[in-house]
């Protein structure tokens, strides 16, 4: 499920159906007939092959349906399975073994008796028989049994029993995890080569199915959620006042001109055209390498900016005039965003291409209209931004609080991660950043099917793991609290934000399920009373690092 804290937003989703059980294959030239390679139980679908290789589970990356970004927090988790009511009565019973398995997966053992097996024979027979075209026998005339499996092929016969079986027993088996399993997770793990011999052998069948079920949370402490003490830590840049002057400050240099410096070098307060290169420092010469990242070809420097480039950059060229170049040691911090950076000792070499000052008008009340319209007096601009600025801050502070409270719940418990769960989400997160890859860089075809590929999912997968089981913690959680505190939300509520997403939908002219969209808005609200429940009751203290 997704949930975001904010009731005003429409849900980005992604819309999964893995395949259960390896590729389908059809049997021969009956398959147009009986289309046994796709068999659909109520919610449940499986793709059978007939290839005797270990089955897998196949998995691929559907449109995401909507572009909009959520204001607060998005954590996803399937909701668990519904089976339809088995209605196919069976002429006797199975036996249905259920054993635990890790990551929350139950294997179910499936025995299924001769007499079930042969009424299914009968079946495949009789349709066989109605569909198939003899010839010496008109069509839906009785075929002797012997002469119209001569003509289908043995073998086609008994894989389209075995079919059978499965499409007959496979809701009867399911029904003993009802409630429990999650959507899209079920796999029939026997390859069919050893049901056609067990069946072939002794007219009856075996086969193991392994589902997704939904995992325990376990709380440590027990309830520990209700007595949350939690430290917030606040950017120093998000401080309303603070914000409010450097806004104002870019306002008024937006209506200065730039005028070139003909006699002196950099300075604070200038603007300098930079080019910026840099290599690896180490004892072996020849193996100094180049730092692509760094390089810069007309780099536009504010040096009000400060350090904002990199720590100590401007006190580094201070003083560089028009056409000069200067050489400096720099060794990147262990906190630096680019990983393969951390502690590497570079030499950065930095010419200053062009070196311009700033002409300002007078900050006073002649300038009020031009940076902020309406306003008539240099008061009335300061107050306008700095209530601007407070509105950020309070998002800001509201959002890092939110942010806070679900890191910590989500370090106290203890949950069993359903692989199916894991990946549902993962391709979530990595749809998304497909969107805003797309959105960012306009990808071609061909660009974007490589970024598709299994293979690269596979390595988000792997190299967002950690990041992505933390999501589904903080969602499973966040579902629990929601259960356990029996709290509730209007109808109101759901039928609005309902009509709001699909209204968005349909603007994007984009397909969608009304039952899949009310089900994530209902998921949504679910987050946003949890959070709210929870920010009333913890102990919230704020920090400036």
């Amino acid at each position: 499920m997704e949930l975001r804290g904010s009731t005003t937003a429409s849900p980005t989703f992604l819309q999964f159906k893995p395949s259960l059980i390896s590729s389908s294959s059809s049997f021969s030239r009956f398959n147009s007939l009986f289309q046994p390679s796709r068999i659909n139980i109520g919610h449940i679908k499986l793709f059978i092959s007939h290839n005797p290789s270990t089955p897998s589970r196949q998995s691929f990356l559907l449109q995401p349906h909507s572009p909009r970004n959520s204001t607060r927090f998005a954590i996803s988790a399937s909701p668990a399975a519904a089976y339809d009511t088995v209605e196919d009565k069976l002429p006797a019973d199975i036996d249905v073994k259920e054993s635990q398995e890790p990551n929350s997966r139950v294997r179910l053992s499936v025995e299924v008796p001769p007499a079930v097996c042969e009424d299914c024979y009968k079946r495949v027979v009789n349709e066989f028989m109605k569909q198939a075209k003899v010839p010496g026998f008109r069509p839906g005339k009785n075929v002797p049994e012997s002469i119209l499996i001569s003509y289908v092929g043995k073998q086609n016969v008994r894989k389209a029993t075995i079919e059978s079986v499965l499409k007959r027993t496979l809701p009867h088996a399911m029904s003993t995890v009802t409630g429990r399993a999650l959507r899209d997770s079920i796999h029939i793990v026997t390859k069919f080569s050893d049901m056609e011999e067990i069946y072939s052998s002794q007219n009856s069948l075996r086969y193991d199915v392994v589902v997704d079920v939904v995992p325990e949370v376990k709380w440590i402490p027990e309830e520990g959620y209700r007595n949350l003490k939690v430290v917030v830590e606040i950017d120093s840049e998000i401080d309303a006042h603070k914000a409010s002057e450097q806004e104002l400050r870019r306002r008024l240099k937006s209506l200065g001109a730039l005028r070139i410096v003909m006699d002196r070098g950099l300075q604070i307060g200038d603007v300098a055209v930079l080019d910026i290169s840099a290599t690896t420092t180490d004892q072996d010469e020849s193996n100094v390498q180049k730092i692509p990242s760094a390089e810069s070809k007309g780099f536009n420097f504010d040096t009000e900016d400060g350090d904002k480039v990199l720590p100590g950059f401007l006190n580094s060229i201070i003083g560089i005039r028009r056409g000069e170049t200067k050489s400096f040691p720099f060794t990147f911090p262990e906190s630096w965003r680019q990983e393969n950076l951390r502690g590497v000792h570079a030499q950065f070499t930095v010419e200053c291409k062009e070196l311009f000052y700033r002409d300002l008008p007078k900050l006073d009340d002649s300038v009020a209209d031009k940076l902020v319209p309406g306003c008539t007096t240099l008061e009335q601009v300061k107050e306008s931004l700095l209530q601007k600025c407070l509105e950020v801050e309070q998002t800001a502070k509201e959002q890092a609080t939110d942010n806070a409270i679900l890191d910590q719940i989500r370090k106290m418990v203890e949950v069993e991660v359903p692989r199916s769960l894991f990946e549902e989400q993962g391709r979530q997160l990595y749809g998304a950043k497909l969107l805003q890859i797309q959105a960012n860089m306009k990808l071609n075809e061909q660009q974007l099917v490589s970024l598709s590929s299994p293979r690269a999912v596979n390595e988000y997968l792997e190299s967002q793991k950690e990041n992505i089981t933390n999501i589904i913690k903080q969602n499973l959680a966040v579902g629990d609290i929601f259960k356990r505190e029996n709290l509730q939300f209007s109808t109101e509520e759901l039928v609005k934000e309902v009509e709001n997403s699909i209204a968005e939908f349909k603007r994007n002219k984009q397909e969608y399920d009304e039952e899949r969209v009310k089900g994530q808005v209902q998921e949504i609200l679910e987050g946003a009373k949890v959070l709210e429940w929870l920010r009333e009751r913890a102990e919230i203290t704020y920090i400036t690092p």
